[in-house]
């Protein structure tokens, strides 16, 4: 295997590249993102809700304290572990992770759904798409997480 070199790009390919760039790369606005939640994400947290919990979510991995995967949010929630569940609404196939959100109910736990699995694992400083994050409190980002807690507990659940 050899390496291959990249073409020079033209002045007004740069130019398209960089007006991309200054939008905000290649990511998506909150509608295109919701456009490809499943059917069972409810509650899904707002536009607003959402930065919030991706913000709290970005704290609590900076002091290593959430659970992230499914298997290992399970084990967790079954052991008492407390805390604010976060569900990716676009993960499919839905059976990996539907048990979840009954599981909470039983124990009392707030639970919330985003719309991306992909800005989920990110704001967990993973480079590896995340489905389930378990927040865990700690008393160095305790102001936003309970504000997270307190919009959370009070979106409505499905019925």
């Amino acid at each position: 295997m050899t390496k291959v070199k990249k073409e020079k790009v033209s002045a007004d390919g740069e130019e398209a590249a960089a007006a991309a760039a200054a939008a905000g790369g290649n990511e998506k606005s909150y509608q295109e993102l919701i456009a490809n939640v499943n059917p069972i994400a409810q509650p899904l947290a707002s536009k607003k809700l959402s930065k919030k919990l991706y913000k709290c979510v970005k704290k609590a991995a900076k002091v290593k304290n959430i659970r992230r995967g499914v298997k290992e949010v399970q084990k967790f929630i079954n052991k008492g572990e407390k805390g604010i569940v976060v569900l990716a609404g676009d993960t499919l196939p839905i059976d990996v992770y539907c048990h979840l959100p009954i599981m909470c109910e039983d124990r009392n736990l707030p639970y919330a759904y985003i719309p991306s699995k992909v800005d989920l694992g990110s704001s967990a400083g993973s480079k590896r798409p995340t489905c389930v994050i378990l927040i865990k409190p700690h008393e160095d980002y305790q102001d936003a997480y309970d504000e997270c807690m307190e919009e959370v507990s009070h979106l409505p659940k499905p019925l």
